[in-house]
């Protein structure tokens, strides 16, 4: 009994495969005609290359120009101070308040608050933590003071080293919505 199933399916199977070799064997001349029609038509033309641009080298003009090997000290300006260590400094024995911790990039403005006497903006902090920050405080890493504060945005005066034992003031703000 089992023999004869196992005849009969293989025989069934022989049946299928004839099947489907009898259907592959049609004409294939509509896909011939086809091919031929596509390859009668004119090509698209080809987009020109794009023309080289030339190098052009850049001439050193050696002592008109600035030094390479010199440290400028603020960007733009070919001064060497003569008494290092003048002008302003940060405060080096103030508390750190909790916002300088933070890049100042990192930090968002997210509103203003005030009452009669007092006008704060509201400062977003990396980790989603909303702070009231007046007039007067420090922000970011930079020994940022804040030093005005409108609706749409936190202006700071901050303090950066020049490299050569002095510092820089450098004017930096926080917009609305920034961040």
């Amino acid at each position: 009994m089992k023999r004869i199933g196992k005849q009969i399916r293989h025989v069934a199977g022989m049946v299928l495969v004839a099947a489907l070799l009898v259907g592959c064997s049609e004409s294939m001349s509509d896909l011939e005609q086809y091919i031929a029609s596509v390859k009668a038509r004119p090509a698209d033309p080809i987009s020109p290359i794009p023309p080289v641009k030339t190098y052009t080298p850049y001439e050193y003009e050696g002592m008109i120009g600035r030094d390479p090997f010199l440290q400028s000290i603020s960007e733009g300006s070919d001064d060497v101070r003569a008494s290092r260590g003048t002008g302003p400094r940060p405060d080096f024995e103030r508390s750190k308040e909790y916002l300088e911790r933070y890049e100042l990039d990192t930090l968002s403005m997210v509103g203003t608050f005030s009452n009669d006497e007092s006008y704060w903006a509201l400062v977003r902090d990396p980790e989603g933590v909303i702070h009231r920050v007046p007039v007067g405080n420090y922000i970011g890493k930079n020994h940022g003071q804040v030093v005005n504060i409108s609706s749409t945005e936190v202006n700071l005066s901050e303090l950066i080293s020049d490299g050569a034992d002095g510092w820089l003031v450098r004017e930096a703000s926080i917009a609305l919505g920034e961040g």
